[in-house]
C-alpha cells in the first residue's frame, strides 16, 4: 500500500530533485511534486512525495519532520486526501448602481 506525504516549509530555491533525493533515503520514490504559484510559477513553499511502501513512507515521515533542509525546518506528515470541498470564493455584486446601470462612457 502506498501512502502519500505532505512537506511543507520548504526552501523557495528547492528542486523536486533535492526533495526526490531526500526521500530515497529512506525507500523507493514514485513521484515528488513541488507545488508552484499559478500566476508567478514560484513555488509556494510546500510538496507531495508519493512513496510505494507505506512502512518506509511513515519511517521517512518520523525522521524527517522538523529536520533542517538547506535552512529550513521541514514539516513533514501523511498528506490528507484531497476533498471536493472548496473554500471560500467570491461571491459580490447585488446592489444597484448609482447611476442606474448605465456606463458612464
Amino acid at each position: 500500500m502506498s501512502i502519500n506525504i505532505y512537506v511543507g516549509n520548504l526552501p523557495f530555491n528547492a528542486t523536486e530533485d533535492e526533495l526526490k533525493g531526500l526521500f530515497q533515503t529512506y525507500g523507493t520514490v514514485d513521484s515528488a511534486k513541488i507545488i508552484s504559484d499559478q500566476f508567478t510559477g514560484r513555488s509556494r513553499g510546500f510538496g507531495f512525495i508519493e512513496m510505494s511502501n507505506r512502512e518506509e513512507g511513515l519511517k521517512a515521515v518520523q525522521e524527517l519532520d522538523s529536520k533542517d533542509f538547506n535552512g529550513r525546518s521541514l514539516k513533514v506528515n501523511e498528506a490528507r486526501p484531497k476533498t471536493n470541498t472548496r473554500g471560500g470564493g467570491g461571491g459580490g455584486g447585488g446592489g444597484q448602481r448609482r447611476d442606474g446601470g448605465r456606463s458612464r462612457w
